[in-house]
């Protein structure tokens, strides 16, 4: 496997980005409010993850490893690079149930869905509603 690099996506090529969202997660797109953290190799961009800003917090959303380089720890390691982006204000996502280990292993916590704060509450009930199996979380950094 290629040497993969790990940035922040500079916004103009953010149609890259949705070109992979529109391949392999239609659900997702991203948007130029959003922050997005990529992992590229010569082979062009093989995973990426989005940070919503919601108020005072921001949302991890959109996790996506290209389906031919998964279980290789590429998403943890994009986490990983993205730490920078997850520190700068109180983050949190709503994680596939399958994937809350992954998660946990770069510093996030398990909440209940009363502890998650207002705004990201009725998001996580309206994804819950439509048939979603998801765990809400948030980053915990270590003092």
């Amino acid at each position: 496997m290629s040497q993969i690099h790990y940035q922040q996506l500079n916004s103009i090529r953010l149609p890259i980005a949705n070109k992979l969202y529109k391949d392999f997660y239609p659900a997702g797109k991203a948007k130029r409010d959003e922050t997005l953290w990529v992992g590229e190799s010569a082979q062009g961009i093989i995973c990426c993850v989005r940070f919503k800003y919601i108020g005072e917090l921001q949302l991890l959303t959109g996790m996506l490893v290209k389906p031919e380089y998964r279980g290789k720890k590429i998403a943890t390691h994009l986490l990983q690079h993205a730490i920078p982006q997850i520190k700068k204000t109180p983050c949190y996502c709503f994680a596939f149930s399958e994937l809350e280990t992954l998660y946990q292993h770069v510093g996030f916590i398990t909440l209940h869905p009363q502890q998650l704060p207002n705004d990201l509450k009725q998001r996580f009930e309206r994804y819950c509603n439509s048939g979603k199996k998801l765990t809400p979380m948030q980053y915990n950094a270590q003092p």
